[in-house]
């Protein structure tokens, strides 16, 4: 079973839980199961600058480890899409208990999980994910309660933003992070707190699209342009991040910001 972080918030506890509950479950059942919080671990890696020091480790080596790092370091977990990273992060552990089991014994396992796509859509059937996901979460919600309950997280995460990107300090260091770009010759398209922290990575991410026809000695070249690139945004960012990070703490946002 997963050991459950403290630090973690409730989002990710229940996660947690629920993946320990449908483990349970299907042990109970005869079943091979194997708990995992998939891209938990890989979340973690020091890439943002909230920890200045560990970013400037991972930087210097990966850039923003998304892109030509892969080609570079295929056997590298830390390497995002890398062929170990795949393996470590996104393979099912259970492959070698799933591969040998006939076509009966698949149906049998389905059946007992009871999450099938049908459609193209996931659809909930009753067995282990239900009964799991009911402890972890809670019975299922109505569509009502969903909409609703989406309408709330949607209005939080509005009155986070403007209160993040109408703090005067915040405002004043992003001005300074985005003059620092410019004279090193980055470009800079925003000047929002909330979202000049990645601008510049989201840039770089998106001039990779042709990490899967390149060459190793094509893609280590790419990936020193790279490092040099995501370095300057770090030095560039050190004092709006260190400002922004605890910030952001007292007014989360959904979704990938900062």
């Amino acid at each position: 079973m997963l050991a459950v972080p403290q630090d973690a918030d409730e989002d990710v506890k229940k996660e947690f839980l629920y993946q320990n509950a449908l483990a349970a479950c299907m042990r109970a059942k005869g079943f091979t199961y194997t708990p995992r919080v998939e891209g938990s671990e890989a979340a973690q890696l020091p890439i943002d600058g909230q920890d200045y020091d560990l970013a400037k480790e991972y930087r210097g080596k990966y850039g923003y480890g998304a892109t030509h790092a892969k080609v570079v370091y295929p056997d590298d977990a830390n390497a995002h899409g890398s062929r170990a990273y795949k393996e470590k992060y996104e393979t099912s552990p259970d492959r070698a208990y799933l591969d040998p089991l006939s076509p009966a014994q698949k149906r049998a396992y389905d059946a007992e999980f009871g999450l099938a796509l049908v459609d193209g859509k996931k659809t909930t059937l009753p067995g282990c994910h239900k009964d799991a996901y009911e402890k972890a979460y809670g019975p299922e919600k109505s569509r009502a309660e969903h909409e609703r309950e989406s309408a709330a997280n949607e209005e939080k995460h509005r009155q986070a933003q403007r209160a993040l990107d109408g703090d005067p300090t915040l405002v004043s260091l992003a001005q300074e992070f985005a003059s620092c770009l410019r004279d090193t010759g980055i470009a800079v398209t925003t000047t929002q707190p909330t979202a000049i922290g990645d601008m510049v990575k989201f840039q770089m991410n998106s001039r990779g699209g042709d990490v899967d026809t390149v060459d190793k000695e094509t893609a280590r070249a790419k990936l020193a342009q790279e490092i040099g690139i995501a370095l300057k945004d770090l030095g560039c960012g050190k004092k709006f991040r260190a400002a922004y990070f605890p910030k952001l703490a007292k007014n989360p946002l959904n979704g990938v910001t900062g």
